[in-house]
């Protein structure tokens, strides 16, 4: 089993999970709607205009007669989301004029779906860029306990089917201590609810145990420590080198003693230059497959997608989606 069957087999366990879908009126989203009825994965409910979402189905020759739509424009719900928004949002200057059109926002909408409980998770991007939904996303459902930072990690899945989690790639271009410790422990966490392995994290650096003096080196050792005080259980050592935290032999010489040298499996790179170039050289070099990138940090999923995703990609972050909450 691969590790997008195993998602999905994963996910089907759950499958009372409510994904909300807020790019209703995107095509994509219809079929990928249609995919996790029909295969019991999760259940969708499509964002959007009833009249035009039918339409589009009809067009595509996809029934969703049984597929739950909900148009924000017409919704019961709305006066409730908007005193809530303006609640949340008031002390930046937001009216209670300004809180009813920004929950008819199909992303602001399906986020108070997740904020109250009534979908586990959201899934958009196809049309809506990273900002919009981030934007949405944090301002409503909000940041996981004792996390300061949005930020993302990728499952990739080697040739051998061995899984590793490579964070952030693609969020936080420069983090300083106390995010990269945010990104070291939402990344061991993501790496547990998906692949369901125990995290041994490391820490990147050009350095090895002081064996260089630099201030970005001191910043991974200082990261190490944040996490080493909030999460005393969590296996994680730091500055590592890649070839000290992934090959035994170098880590037992490099980092003798270390209870992650050798065997990491999460690796959190100090910036987002050296993130996203290490996960696409293994990607292209090694032929490792990139799942994601997969949200983490907010208190409950909602995973963005890249514009040029396709259905099947919609899919699988609905299934990760569940998985996390």
């Amino acid at each position: 089993m691969n590790f997008i069957e195993k998602i999905q087999t994963n996910a089907r366990q759950k499958n009372t999970n409510t994904i909300v879908l807020p790019e209703g009126t995107e095509p994509r989203m219809i079929k990928a709607a249609r995919i996790l009825k029909d295969r019991e994965l999760v259940v969708p409910v499509l964002l959007g205009n009833r009249e035009e979402i039918n339409k589009l189905a009809s067009g595509e020759g996809i029934p969703v007669d049984d597929v739950q739509i909900i148009d924000p424009e017409q919704s019961d719900k709305q006066k409730s989301y908007a005193e809530s928004y303006y609640e949340l949002r008031k002390h930046k200057g937001v009216t209670p004029e300004d809180a009813k059109k920004v929950v008819r926002n199909p992303l602001f909408f399906g986020a108070f779906m997740v904020r109250n409980g009534e979908a586990q998770g959201a899934v958009a991007g196809s049309v809506n860029t990273t900002g919009d939904v981030l934007r949405a996303a944090i301002q409503v459902v909000g940041l996981a306990k004792g996390i300061n930072v949005v930020s993302s990690c990728f499952i990739m899945v080697l040739k051998d089917g061995k899984e590793l989690a490579f964070g952030d790639c693609a969020v936080i271009p420069d983090p300083d201590a106390e995010q990269l410790a945010s990104i070291a422990v939402s990344s061991a966490e993501t790496f547990k609810r998906l692949v369901g392995t125990e995290p041994k994290v490391a820490m990147l650096s050009f350095s090895t145990k002081g064996s260089a003096s630099h201030e970005d080196a001191d910043k991974v050792i200082s990261a190490t420590e944040i996490v080493r005080k909030s999460n005393p259980q969590l296996k994680i050592d730091g500055e590592l080198q890649f070839d000290a935290a992934y090959i035994e032999a170098i880590g037992a010489k490099k980092a003798p003693g270390s209870p992650v040298a050798g065997q990491a499996n999460v690796f959190v790179f100090p910036d987002l230059n050296s993130g996203n170039i290490g996960y696409k050289i293994a990607q292209r070099l090694s032929g490792a497959e990139a799942i994601g990138p997969v949200g983490q940090g907010l208190a409950k999923p909602y995973n963005d997608l890249s514009r040029g995703c396709s259905v099947d990609d919609i899919v699988n972050v609905a299934c990760i989606s569940s998985l996390m909450a």
